[in-house]
């Protein structure tokens, strides 16, 4: 009797329930729409930065999830470069790090472009530039050569969650999988994302770096399902939120039949709580422009500037002249100078005393008027 999904007769001519998923697919279509809609009455430069932070949500998740953490700030440096945004404070970011972000980008913005090993095999080699995984070597640029499974230890055992093919059907069953997913057919561009991200999955041509490449084939094939190349959202900050389940349907999927319909949908379920959890993300890049947009003549220092910026995207702690001085390399007096520069001019208040002495963003719907919708009238709406 088959184990896993793959040795079926008929793999891999995948079955679903299309009426169980019929609502949800009309659901996150409709997201997807209204999140592309509120952007497009926003300039290029908020669509940039949105662009940004969602790129840098992406990024940064995609390779928690697999226990790798990168340097946010370089991730983030790394994509203002590509997206020809000038950062205040740039971060000079890893030969490994830039790797990443061209990969990703290179999905995003040539999302049209078919994917083939070449390709493929570019993605993959810049994931592993010394040719290692940890203390191990491993194949670069090319298919595995080797058995693979996914293991983890539960009380000092190894637990088996799954065996893929073995290393003679990699080649044949990845071109299978390049050809159905560059096809011009008339499959949902939704379920066609669903679909590759799982079959990436089964197959898992590479000896190490099989999610990261399934993650970013997901983003291009989104990227295909709304024509476009702007992300606003991170379908792997979701996932890193939902990993225990991630992983747990994944697994019933690859050692289940050939209906994947349970997949399917926990897919299209997790990419509309992606959208919606990307108010936050771009939330704060509206909240900088209409506050810019109000404010910007009435504070024309640059230090000043950053200052307030540093507010806006959600300061930890509380402000104070030390940090200031510390944060952009200017003396106590200066500091002091300007922090009470911008508490005349109203932006800031006045907290504490003595060494307890504090400052706080005056956030009046006079100077950025964000609060005017309530809680169920959300920019998303």
């Amino acid at each position: 009797m088959p184990k896993y999904i793959y040795e079926h007769k008929g793999y891999p001519k995948f079955t679903w329930d299309k009426d169980a998923l019929l609502n949800l697919l009309t659901r996150v279509s409709v997201l997807q729409g209204k999140v592309l809609g509120k952007m497009q009455q926003f300039g290029f430069g908020v669509q940039q930065e949105a662009m940004l932070n969602a790129l840098t949500e992406e990024i940064t998740k995609s390779s928690e999830i697999e226990g790798e953490i990168l340097n946010s700030e370089q991730v983030r440096s790394s994509l203002a470069k590509q997206l020809n945004i000038n950062l205040e404070k740039e971060t000079r970011a890893s030969h490994h790090i830039e790797g990443i972000v061209e990969a990703v980008m290179d999905a995003v913005r040539n999302y049209k472009k078919p994917l083939d090993e070449e390709r493929l095999f570019g993605w993959h080699g810049v994931l592993f530039p010394t040719g290692r995984s940890g203390l191990h070597k491993i194949r670069v640029a090319e298919f595995r050569d080797s058995e693979i499974s996914v293991i983890s230890s539960k009380e000092y055992k190894e637990v088996v969650h799954y065996k893929a093919p073995l290393p003679e059907k990699v080649q044949g069953q990845m071109k299978e999988f390049l050809l159905w997913l560059n096809a011009k057919d008339n499959e949902n561009p939704l379920l066609k994302a669903a679909i590759a991200h799982l079959w990436f999955v089964i197959i898992h041509p590479f000896d190490d770096g099989n999610g990261r490449l399934t993650r970013i084939i997901t983003e291009m094939m989104l990227a295909r399902s709304e024509g476009t190349s702007l992300r606003f959202y991170s379908m792997s900050a979701q996932i890193q939120k939902e990993k225990k389940e991630y992983y747990r349907v994944l697994e019933l999927t690859t050692a289940g039949e050939l209906d994947i319909t349970r997949w399917l949908k926990w897919f299209l379920e997790c990419l509309e709580r992606s959208i919606e959890a990307s108010e936050e993300i771009i939330g704060k890049v509206l909240r900088k422009a209409v506050f810019w947009q109000k404010n910007s003549a009435e504070i024309p220092n640059k230090t000043q500037r950053e200052i307030i910026n540093r507010l806006l995207d959600g300061f930890t702690g509380n402000l104070t002249s030390g940090k200031v001085e510390k944060l952009f390399k200017i003396s106590q007096p200066t500091a002091i100078r300007m922090l009470n520069d911008l508490v005349e001019k109203g932006f800031l208040e006045v907290r504490g005393a003595g060494r307890g002495t504090h400052y706080v963003f005056l956030y009046s719907y006079r100077k950025c008027p964000l609060n005017t919708k309530t809680k169920s009238e959300r920019w998303i709406s």
